[in-house]
């Protein structure tokens, strides 16, 4: 790996060990492998990997520093779900369960997670299939599954249990977020991304139902 790669890496995880260094850039090197023979990500994405992919995965693990049980929501290629599960291997009683529908993609990240030993668990079902089958966590992630109203709804039986939600979302957040308060109501902080100016992090908290949503 570069200097000026790892660098970049340690700016949005400044504690990151060695060890964990290594393992990201291994997983590059899977998935590459991987996405010659399933569609993983599109091929111009596969150029910007470390950075569009795998440094904004990254940058989520220091916004809950102590946060032990994670879920990640439609992991597809493993971003940012096994990034973070590699990055919590670290920290002794981690935990993060990736669902992802898509068999081949399922299989991809079960090779990922077996490959770094990191402690984590996929599940091969549609998210709502797995309400009542996955506890609440600290922290729930999804990049690049749907529009905010419909994460809403895929996670409303975690975040009204008390989970807090890292959502990564591009440039048109805002009008997600506005388009989302007539059926919920939520507390949200923007936190502005590390790796992409145009992109931000949603912290939603306190999940409810609006009048016009019961």
């Amino acid at each position: 790996m570069t200097i000026d790669r790892n660098r970049r890496l340690r700016e949005v995880a400044p504690d990151v060990s060695r060890e964990t260094v290594d393992n990201l850039q291994a997983f590059e090197e899977l998935f590459r492998k991987w996405s010659t023979a399933i569609n993983l990500a599109s091929p111009s994405s596969l150029e910007e990997l470390w950075d569009r992919h795998i440094l904004d995965s990254a940058q989520l693990f220091n916004m809950a520093p102590a946060a032990q049980t994670w879920l990640d929501l439609g992991s597809g290629g493993g971003f940012p779900g096994v990034v973070l599960a590699i990055m919590l291997k670290n920290r002794p009683g981690a935990h993060i369960d990736l669902v992802e529908s898509n068999g081949k993609k399922a299989a991809f990240l079960r090779t990922a997670l077996g490959r770094f030993t990191a402690p984590g668990l996929v599940h091969a079902a549609r998210i709502d299939t797995m309400w009542e089958r996955i506890p609440t966590p600290e922290i729930i992630t999804a990049r690049a599954l749907a529009p905010l109203g419909r994460l809403f709804e895929l996670a409303e039986p975690w975040l009204t249990s008390g989970a807090t939600a890292l959502f990564q979302k591009g440039r048109d957040y805002q009008r997600e977020i506005e388009e989302s308060r007539d059926a919920w109501a939520f507390d949200l902080v923007e936190r502005g991304s590390a790796v992409d100016k145009d992109s931000v992090v949603l912290q939603i908290e306190n999940l409810r139902r609006t009048e016009l949503n019961r």
